[in-house]
């Protein structure tokens, strides 16, 4: 897809199978087997007429997906869209190269022009990219567009059987918070990142706590919210009441958002999760973003990390976040 050209299907291969209901990629909305007796009928003889597909990968072409990069980095969309940033600048700086793309249909469609590079070279950029740093054994997926309404539990339990079934270990997930909602400021420690992790029921991680990040207090595993997401991560949609309770509360908040859902589903795969967030607010959020692209590098042990005289590469589409500069000759 060089110099301009259009992408073809024959550059994108997916990985596995095809989109036959037969071959078990998709999900019978009934009952969610994923055995098929006839393209309209499961092996528990229920009859629909739509099905849930399933996340699927599409290598670029000569490319796949490594068993060895075993921890994966990923945004979950927030406020001031800062999850997105961090990943931008850990994959120009880390120089990390695109394998391919993911392809669900819980995830609003768009395109654009190459992210990263001096000039771009007509390569289109997508709504799930997937990129390797193989010296870090590192892999990162960025999410350019928001989720359908509703499907968020859905494109997060796709998105952990994705990640189970291709040999990832551990997972960072990268979000931010509405800084209003803020109940106790602290910056004795000089950081305003707060972190989440399954290492313990209580979402607490000793290494995150000696780089003096502190523990989401609002995380309460008995919480309502909470434990509906869990049922929903562990449990068929169709064997959980949609909600058990008529109207979310200010408690129900932060159990709300999308890093919950990708916590809770992760979680209910057997896989390490660490969610990196800060607080902010909309408006010029590249310093939120460098803030949480340290904590990633912190966290993994990866370089750049401005704390230890690194530096960052900032991706050359930020250079437009504002728009063009003005015309001078209005002056």
């Amino acid at each position: 897809m060089k110099n301009g050209a259009k992408m073809s299907p024959a550059q994108l291969q997916p990985v596995r199978g095809t989109r036959n209901k037969q071959d078990s990629k998709e999900t019978c909305i009934s009952c969610s087997s994923r055995t098929w007796v006839t393209p309209n009928q499961c092996a528990n003889n229920s009859t629909v007429v739509s099905v849930f597909k399933l996340m699927e990968f599409y290598a670029e072409d000569g490319k796949n997906l490594s068993l060895d990069n075993s921890t994966l980095v990923l945004p979950a969309l927030s406020i001031g869209n800062v999850g997105q940033l961090a990943v931008d600048l850990l994959v120009a700086s880390l120089k990390a190269e695109r394998i391919g793309y993911l392809d669900d249909s819980n995830v609003v469609p768009c395109v654009g022009n190459d992210a990263y590079w001096p000039s771009p070279p007509g390569e289109l950029a997508l709504p799930l990219e997937v990129y390797e740093s193989s010296p870090d054994a590192l892999a990162l997926v960025q999410q350019r567009s928001p989720i359908v309404k509703g499907m968020m539990v859905e494109f997060a339990r796709n998105l952990a059987n994705f990640a189970a079934a291709n040999g990832k270990k551990h997972v960072v997930v990268l979000s931010s918070l509405e800084f209003g909602r803020w109940q106790s400021i602290d910056m004795s420690s000089g950081s305003q990142i707060h972190y989440l992790s399954s290492s313990k029921l209580d979402g607490t991680d000793d290494h995150c706590e000696k780089q003096g990040w502190k523990r989401l207090p609002e995380y309460n595993p008995t919480q309502r919210m909470w434990k509906h997401l869990d049922d929903l991560a562990k449990n068929a949609a169709s064997e959980v009441e949609e909600l058990p309770f008529e109207e979310l509360g200010d408690e129900d908040y932060y159990a709300s958002l999308p890093y919950a859902a990708l916590f809770s589903c992760f979680k209910a795969k057997g896989l390490k999760v660490t969610c990196l967030l800060c607080y902010c607010s909309e408006g010029d959020n590249i310093p939120d973003a460098f803030h949480l692209a340290d904590a990633v590098s912190k966290t993994l042990g990866l370089r750049p990390n401005s704390s230890q005289g690194g530096s960052w590469t900032v991706p050359l589409s930020w250079k437009s976040v504002y728009g063009p500069p003005p015309d001078m000759s209005l002056f």
